[in-house]
């Protein structure tokens, strides 16, 4: 399991950052509450991976990286369209299948894309985006931008063929890549340990020669040190980095989990490290911010994710049509309809 969250004797960042991150992590924190609640209500439909326990994996990540670096991930996507700037209001949609979702309502829970913020997809097949992150990265090698890509990927993912291909060619060609292994403990209800003699994941790696490295990623600032270090090799032609961020998610796989495959002693275990209550107790502890201050930033949150769903229910469902769009380049290809 992962170390606790500890709140540090000196702030490592600034008040700013701190604040960014504790508002940052309440949104997605809230916005998964409310997406578990309203699936419960059957308004969101189909399959629902939430996030809640690992929002710091993403947090630390995004202040770590810039507005042009690429992002993909597997279907455990809401948090990280939300953490780059995608409005709580597209994504939302998206769940309820809207038109004006972030996918235009065909992808749902499992998809959600955003080009505008450099997020390149939730994907379902699982590893599926581990070849696709490196083909990004090699993009942008290609093109000289200097941006790099990160790639994650959850512990069950490692098991996939594709995966060591991806990093047998990301090492050969030195591609700006960050792999990030989201370790909360069980694909789907299955242990690490009932998968692999290694159960210390970020090892898989060392075998292409990747520096690879643990990170306790209920800690921000653990990830955002990490991230920080990977994007510099990097940008510096160095290549890729494996880390395995060690996290926990505290509902099941996905919503129709009800994850009996472990121990209400563990899972309170792990809400006692909470990522969030950590950095709400570094603000308070060093005078960053009052209760006040606090309280006022979740009453905001809690409006926005209040206006996402009023958004959502007042949307309409997709024309009919909308199935034959956007399946091919070519608008008006001919064989679409037989």
């Amino acid at each position: 399991g992962a170390p606790k969250a500890t709140t540090p004797d000196t702030p490592e960042f600034s008040k700013e950052q701190y604040l960014s991150w504790y508002e940052q992590m309440q949104l997605m924190r809230k916005f998964e509450e409310k997406a578990g609640q309203l699936y419960g209500q059957q308004k969101i439909k189909g399959f629902c991976h939430l996030y809640i326990g690992q929002e710091a994996c993403v947090a630390g990540a995004v202040s770590a990286l810039t507005k042009d670096d690429k992002w993909i991930t597997a279907y455990r996507d809401h948090a990280h369209p939300l953490a780059l700037g995608t409005s709580p209001n597209a994504i939302m949609a998206e769940l309820f299948a809207k038109e004006t979702g972030c996918s235009k309502g065909k992808g749902g829970s499992m998809h959600m894309f955003d080009k505008e913020v450099n997020f390149m997809g939730g994907h379902g097949i699982v590893g599926a985006q581990v070849p696709m992150g490196a083909g990004i990265a090699f993009a942008e090698k290609y093109n000289k931008t200097g941006n790099l890509c990160i790639c994650y990927m959850g512990d069950g993912a490692v098991r996939q063929g594709a995966l060591h291909e991806a990093f047998n060619m990301a090492m050969l060609w030195k591609l700006p890549v960050i792999f990030v292994i989201e370790n909360n403990g069980y694909a789907m209800g299955t242990s690490v340990q009932r998968t692999s003699n290694v159960t210390e994941l970020y090892k898989l790696g060392l075998s292409y020669d990747m520096p690879s490295e643990p990170v306790n990623a209920m800690n921000v600032e653990d990830v955002h040190e990490a991230v920080a270090r990977a994007a510099e090799r990097a940008r510096a032609g160095e290549g890729p980095t494996l880390l395995e961020f060690k996290t926990y998610r505290y509902k099941g796989h996905s919503m129709s989990d009800p994850a009996k495959y472990r121990t209400k002693e563990e899972l309170e275990d792990f809400r006692s490290r909470d990522t969030i209550e950590a950095v709400r107790h570094t603000i308070l502890t060093h005078n960053m911010a009052s209760e006040e201050e606090l309280n006022a930033i979740d009453e905001r949150i809690k409006g926005q994710v209040q206006e996402s769903v009023d958004f959502a229910e007042n949307s309409a469902f997709p024309d009919p049509e909308e199935l034959y769009r956007d399946v091919y380049v070519e608008e008006d290809y001919p064989f679409i309809r037989e």
